[in-house]
């Protein structure tokens, strides 16, 4: 999500930027003078007048193609538990203290020990296609998802009752509505991709119900990951930015200078329930995918690997014992049984690339495998045992419950204490009926080497080592009982990390632990 623009758009854009950034110092100017009683240059003026002209002319472009949504759902009502302080809420003002299956709630019209209640929420939405007098609008699936009446106000204020959901997708938090009515505009689809740190933005939407508001900034940031908006399952790379975002305009677009549309906005980082200075949007480039599947097909189909990842640049230790001297890529922990990677993708892999295209961390990955269909034959270049290598690999179909798909690892299967690892920290014992009892080990573990006790501030512990962990590996080579790991890991030599292959209760990984010097 990183590229660059093209030279010719980039200088359109600096031209237009430039522009702007000279009115601005104009207007800082004329403020000045006027101040002092003096009276503005007309280049000054010029200036101030040519960057009005540019917002005017988006907002003419863009306004008639935003929408607000007004959304009621029918939902339970469990009782009266506080939601959390989240990003989302701040969205949705009307949401009740009882959550629903997609984050949202209501306004009360329930009973506290259960039954059902009514939620009223608003948002935006922006209408991106017209076909005759059928208009689709993209918005986010917490507006409209699991909505049991829509209602559609254009910008010019007609009111349209009839509207529907197509679908929504709660891992990219979108979703598409469909309205009928006669001289529907649309939106022109944007490249997120050309966009840049500083670039102008300007972000529309209804917030409190004011349909067609218009805000400007700048493109804060690009990629901003782990901001805890979607959970595990969502698909999260957004497009910082400091245009004021309020209340409502959650699903509106973020335009870019030419008036495309560019991200669909999405939250707000705050912590007194208004716009603080930054905001999140979704990429229109990743939007577009979910919005052809979801308008098509009503749910989002995504390729699938099945395999457990981390990024390169948060294991150096593990990048150093594998001999590995980049930053960048992705590792494989594991390959889960019965899916699409197993057999072709090892533990120790490093991915670099996908059909030719540098593959940077867990985020860019997921995306590009998420976007393409099931059954589509990919090439993933790896880094194995110190060489470069393609392997082919069929995609299949992402499951519904990624988490409930994590299928229980074969951790291979004695009792004997052994003490050769205590130097790096830990106890070490051959897995037995009693220690699978203790340890609530899987009902198939009979080798390995079982981690009883980790020492504090131990190298171990250091590495993420924990107890309970089962060793099956130590530096790539399979392990039976705790004396066969004690006595690898004290044949270990030279000055790279001591690498260990542990089972625990969320899956296989790789832990790097630096020997004692």
């Amino acid at each position: 999500m990183k590229s660059m623009k093209p030279i010719n758009k980039s200088l359109a854009v600096l031209l237009l930027g430039g522009g702007a950034v000279g009115g601005f110092f104009g207007a800082n100017a004329l403020q000045n003078q006027w101040s002092f009683g003096q009276n503005p240059s007309p280049q000054q003026m010029g200036q101030a007048e040519d960057l009005a002209t540019v917002f005017r002319d988006i907002g003419r472009k863009v306004e008639p193609s935003v929408v607000e949504i007004v959304v009621h759902k029918t939902i339970k009502a469990p009782g009266r538990v506080p939601l959390p302080d989240d990003m989302l809420r701040r969205f949705f003002p009307n949401q009740p203290d009882a959550p629903d299956e997609n984050g949202g709630g209501g306004n009360g019209g329930g009973d506290d020990q259960g039954g059902t209640m009514e939620q009223v929420g608003t948002g935006s939405g922006v209408i991106l296609e017209v076909d005759g007098k059928k208009g689709y609008i993209l918005t986010n699936n917490h507006v409209a998802g699991g909505a049991t009446e829509i209602t559609v106000t254009l910008a010019d204020g007609r009111r349209i009752d009839n509207a529907k959901v197509l679908g929504a997708d709660p891992k990219s938090d979108l979703a598409v509505v469909q309205v009928e009515a006669a001289d529907l505009q649309a939106a022109h689809w944007g490249d997120s991709n050309s966009l840049q740190q500083g670039d102008w933005i300007m972000a529309f939407g209804a917030p409190f119900g004011y349909v067609g508001s218009m805000t400007h900034g700048i493109v804060s940031a690009l990629n901003r990951t782990n901001v805890g908006i979607l959970g595990r399952q969502g698909y999260e790379d957004f497009i910082q930015v400091d245009a004021p975002i309020n209340p409502g305009n959650s699903g509106g677009p973020l335009v870019n200078l030419h008036g495309d549309v560019v991200g669909i906005n999405t939250a707000i980082a705050s912590r007194s329930g208004g716009f603080q200075g930054i905001g999140f949007a979704i990429p229109v480039n990743d939007a577009r995918f979910v919005y052809s599947q979801l308008k098509e097909h009503g749910k989002v189909t995504r390729g699938w690997l099945g395999v457990s990842i981390g990024d390169v640049a948060k294991q150096p230790d593990v990048a150093k014992g594998l001999g590995y001297d980049k930053s960048t890529g992705v590792l494989v922990q594991e390959a889960l049984p019965n899916t699409p990677a197993y057999g072709k993708l090892q533990p120790y892999d490093v991915v670099t690339a996908i059909n030719g295209k540098p593959v940077q961390n867990v985020t860019q990955l997921r995306n590009m495998i998420a976007a393409d269909a099931p059954g589509t034959d990919i090439t993933m270049t790896v880094f194995r045992n110190g060489k470069t290598e393609d392997v082919q690999i069929k995609l299949g179909t992402q499951p519904e419950n990624l988490l409930a798909s994590n299928n229980q690892n074969v951790a291979p299967q004695g009792g004997t204490h052994a003490r050769s690892a205590e130097a790096l920290g830990m106890h070490l014992a051959t897995p037995n009926d009693e220690l699978a009892q203790k340890f609530n080990l899987p009902d198939n573990t009979s080798e390995g080497a079982v981690v009883t006790a980790v020492a504090p501030r131990s190298a171990a512990e250091r590495a993420g080592v924990q107890v309970g962990d089962v060793i099956t590996q130590v530096d790539r080579k399979p392990v039976k009982s705790a004396e066969e790991a004690s006595s690898l890991i004290t044949k270990h030599t030279g000055k790279a990390p001591i690498l260990l292959y542990v089972t625990g209760t969320d899956g296989g990984h790789i832990v790097a632990v630096e020997p004692k010097k």
